[in-house]
């Protein structure tokens, strides 16, 4: 048993201890407290806000590092400037990178959802994470209000504090800007209308219905084919009419969604994430469809980057063993949506599977899970719209597992909670350091990009405009991009641009001529800047003239 074990155990038994003691104080209070929805669900969505924003001091606002990050915060700097697509570059060929096209518009090739939340909060707060946090607590909340339409106020509040120990401060979603607590949030609405709608037909239930299925489709189009399949097969046809409301509601996302396409690709019906697969024949394509072959010519990164995902399929067509072995491979990642001692809960919520309604929310994780396991890669937020539902199953399984049971797994996931966030309560203690390699599915900042953000404050310290031209080792690990630009690069005090060669460099650097030239190797074991040192481009070598009367070389046609 390690260290960090140990003090887990205790805190368990002073947990345990403590429920002995106060468990007839608190429990009445917390359950006279679930009666009042509005306070419950303010300080659900709360609590993981306020929590997070006190490990500042350790950890600051997350450094994007990964280039799907970069490609949200450029979909919001876009909307910032008030427009869906930038015009192309003239230069454009220096500032080829991953998931932005450059032509026909320079444009992100993601949906406008994510960056749309980014773009408010950028402008609201003065910096795009507060889009991230925002999001967090709309989940957070919504799961909560999402439970009350399922089990009892009392089981509601309880998975309200699940979630917030699961997918409060310590998540991946609230420490990147990938995009997970959106989607998330658009699947609380949906399947917290959903019992609302069976029970009393409400106008205003549709309308939240409609409301969920329009943000999940501005921020995961694919895997919103699957939400609306599990909300017709709850649903009855005496319900079509409140179906129809909940339609005309999400309407505006699909008119956004092709306005977007118009103006990023200039057809109504192409999506960026298309256009990008055409162009460079990345992100994968679905299992079933063929592999696009890129249109344009790539970069060696972007090169590496097509090759991984093409083999992604493997060789031969798609077969039901490559299928299921895929999504075998993929239910390992359950730890990401359980806290260990739910796996207990999940295992007992089969004996709720008698009812009608437990089948049903256990058929559509199925169909979730089927269904985007026909895309070669996976990321956790393909199922952010059905978190709320592994939340709901975990409730229900700790209702199945009886009452004393349930107690000491709530216990262990508080202590588990209590003992992580604690560490990073004292990041710095020798205990929080050792520990730090055992920590999983967390990433809040211990794998934060420290180079980046050496880089970063090297480049606040130098004074006025920059041209940072970037060079690549040829080991070079094509994952870590550097190139990302905003979305008006002249206005930029800082340009990123892929090094060229000195003819190519010459011309941009001709291009901004009263720009600062400076030079960016990441892949020394210590990247650091330093000055461009133009090398002008060497003039052809001419082959000597043969003199007067001299014997012409022998050439390879007169070889008989």
């Amino acid at each position: 048993m390690q260290g960090g074990d140990l003090i887990e155990a205790l805190l368990v038994l002073v947990f345990a201890f403590g429920a002995l003691v106060w468990r007839p104080y608190l429990e009445p209070r917390a359950l006279r407290f679930a009666e009042k929805p509005l306070w419950c669900f303010a300080i659900i969505a709360t609590l993981p806000v306020a929590l997070r924003l006190a490990l500042l001091p350790h950890h600051p606002a997350p450094t994007p590092d990964i280039y799907d990050e970069f490609s949200h915060l450029f979909v919001a700097d876009t909307l910032r400037h008030f427009r869906l697509a930038n015009p192309t570059h003239p230069m454009h060929r220096f500032f080829e990178t991953f998931f932005i096209s450059q032509e026909p518009t320079y444009s992100s090739i993601y949906p406008i959802g994510q960056g749309l939340v980014l773009a408010l909060a950028w402008n609201l707060f003065g910096l795009p994470w507060a889009g991230v946090l925002v999001g967090t607590a709309a989940f957070c909340g919504l799961c909560y209000w999402m439970l009350r339409g399922w089990v009892t106020p009392g089981w509601a509040l309880l998975g309200g504090v699940l979630a917030v120990m699961e997918f409060g401060p310590l998540n991946q979603w609230t420490n990147d800007y990938w995009g997970g607590m959106l989607p998330a949030a658009g699947g609380c609405l949906v399947f917290g209308a959903l019992p609302r709608i069976k029970v009393h037909e409400r106008m205003r239930d549709a309308v939240l219905l409609g409301a969920g299925i329009a943000i999940h489709l501005l921020t995961r189009p694919f895997e919103s084919v699957f939400l609306c399949i599990a909300v017709v097969t709850y649903l009855r046809p005496k319900h079509w009419k409140l179906i129809s409301v909940a339609a005309l509601v999400a309407l505006p996302a699909v008119g956004i969604t092709l306005v977007q396409n118009k103006a990023v690709t200039g057809s109504w019906t192409t999506l960026p994430y298309t256009l990008s697969q055409q162009q460079y024949g990345v992100p994968a394509a679905l299992t079933f469809l063929p592999t696009p072959k890129p249109e344009r010519p790539l970069t060696h990164e972007q090169e590496l980057d097509y090759r991984m995902q093409s083999g992604f399929k493997g060789s031969g067509p798609e077969t039901l063993t490559k299928f299921l072995l895929r999504m075998e491979f993929r239910i390992r990642y359950y730890r990401f949506y359980f806290l260990p001692p739910l796996y207990l809960a999940l295992i007992a919520f089969l004996a709720a599977l008698r009812e009608s309604r437990y089948r049903w929310v256990a058929a559509t994780c199925l169909l979730f899970a089927l269904g985007i396991n026909f895309f070669p890669a996976f990321q956790l937020h393909y199922l952010a719209a059905i978190v709320c539902l592994f939340v709901l199953i975990s409730v229900v399984g700790l209702q199945k597992i009886g009452p004393w049971p349930a107690r000491m797994i709530v216990m262990l996931c508080s202590a588990h909670f209590v003992f992580w966030y604690g560490l990073h309560v004292a990041d710095e203690s020798t205990l929080s350091r050792f520990m730090r390699p055992y920590e999983t599915w967390d990433a809040i900042n211990h794998e934060n990009p420290a180079r980046r953000i050496a880089v970063r404050d090297q480049l606040a310290r130098t004074p006025g405009q920059l041209l940072v031209f970037v060079r690549y080792f040829p080991h070079h690990v094509f994952q870590e991009e550097w190139v990302f630009n905003a979305a008006d690069i002249d206005a930029s005090r800082i340009v990123w641009a892929r090094d060229l060669g000195p003819a190519e460099n010459h011309a941009l650097m001709s291009y901004y001529p009263h720009r600062r030239a400076l030079l960016l190797e990441p892949d020394q074991e210590t990247p650091e800047l330093a000055d461009y040192q133009e090398e002008l481009p060497k003039p052809e070598e001419r082959k000597p003239e043969p003199k007067a009367g001299a014997k012409p070389l022998l050439r390879f046609e007169d070889v008989k």
